[in-house]
């Protein structure tokens, strides 16, 4: 009986978890010592990088305003130039300051929330951004299945709340992983910006899009270099929209008011070679074909 009641806790306390779409170390409580400074655990920064120059970008800050600590990123002059205070849920590159890889994550959250100070010295204002992605074997490519990029604006001296929305394409797959990105400054860092956050989270669910449904659409000839064949007869013969997306999520064609059939014809011609999305929008809601142009 005791151990049955154990197990029944244990599986609560998994789905509790699970719920909660934990982001590691969102509270920044935890953090490794590295001799003379601490390094926040599952978040990549540059003081690997400054360090031999006594110089550290991402610092522990007490007390937290939920636990112990909180984040403290600061942009500081460096031997060549200002290095950025910024932080990855991941792995960083140390030369571009880009993201390499983030953590697994299969959810679908709504919001990235948590509680923030900042201020910049210079024009170049810091920022929070989010992307949730997913392997796709058939493309043999990542792709992106949500993102936030939020530009901080003004300051905040005190602790502040954000809610910052991530925006779903029209991919009704759960993602893979989730990168966050956060940096006190923007493209040319100023010495002295900084962004100190705590409780980060992600809160609220987003379901797959009301206007998302399937239908016996086919496109052909994929791979292509100039024309691709649409069959769109399960449409009803009804005028929809086709909208070219490139993996970045930009449109780079659109055609209004096209007939179906079952072979409607889009000229990709003057596309350059890749992989892309193409949404067919009706009145149903939108379809969506993945091509790639050779």
């Amino acid at each position: 009986m005791k151990k049955t009641l154990y197990t029944i806790i244990a599986l609560i306390l998994v789905a509790s978890i699970s719920k909660a779409q934990l982001i590691p170390n969102g509270g920044f409580e935890n953090w490794t010592s590295m001799g003379t400074y601490n390094n926040p655990d599952g978040w990549d920064q540059l003081n690997s990088t400054t360090s031999a120059m006594s110089v550290y970008t991402c610092e522990k800050g007490t007390p937290g305003t939920v636990g112990t600590s909180y984040l403290k990123l600061t942009s500081k002059t460096i031997t060549g130039g200002v290095a950025p205070g910024i932080a990855v849920s991941g792995v960083i590159n140390t030369s571009t300051f880009q993201p390499q890889s983030g953590f697994a994550f299969t959810n679908r959250p709504a919001n990235l929330t948590g509680k923030w100070q900042h201020m910049i010295f210079g024009s170049s204002q810091g920022f929070v951004d989010v992307k949730l992605t997913r392997w796709d074997t058939g493309m043999n490519m990542r792709m992106t299945v949500a993102s936030a990029h939020y530009t901080l604006t003004g300051m905040a001296m005190s602790w502040a709340n954000f809610s910052i929305p991530l925006t779903y394409g029209t991919d009704s797959n759960n993602p893979d992983t989730c990168i966050i990105v956060l940096s006190a400054s923007g493209t040319t860092p100023t010495n002295q910006d900084y962004l100190w956050v705590d409780a980060l989270a992600f809160a609220g669910t987003q379901g797959v899009s009301e206007n998302y449904f399937d239908a016996n659409i086919t496109v052909f000839p994929n791979p292509t270099s100039e024309n691709l064949i649409l069959d769109l007869a399960a449409l009803n013969n009804q005028k929809v929209s086709l909208q070219v997306m490139d993996m970045q999520g930009k449109q780079v064609k659109k055609v209004e008011g096209v007939t179906t059939s079952s072979k409607t014809m889009l000229d990709i011609s003057n596309l350059s070679k890749g992989n892309y999305m193409l949404n067919v929008i009706s009145k149903e809601g939108t379809i969506t074909r993945k091509f790639i142009k050779e």
